[in-house]
């Protein structure tokens, strides 16, 4: 099984590394109160998801 005969330099693994990253998680608003919420998640603003309320929250 061949190896490498050299080893990579830092450069060349972070440049390999390089498109590994992280993406924002895609946001909706919040049909009761617009407050911006990922989507198939209960608000963490209101506690409602498809119009009831699920959470109970601090108002």
């Amino acid at each position: 099984m061949p190896l490498p005969k050299r080893r990579k330099s830092k450069s060349k693994r972070d440049m390999r590394r390089a498109h590994y990253k992280a993406t924002l998680p895609n946001l909706s608003p919040c049909p009761k109160c617009g407050e911006a919420k990922p989507s198939h998640r209960a608000c963490p603003n209101c506690g409602t998801y498809k119009g009831r309320k699920v959470i109970e929250t601090e108002e």
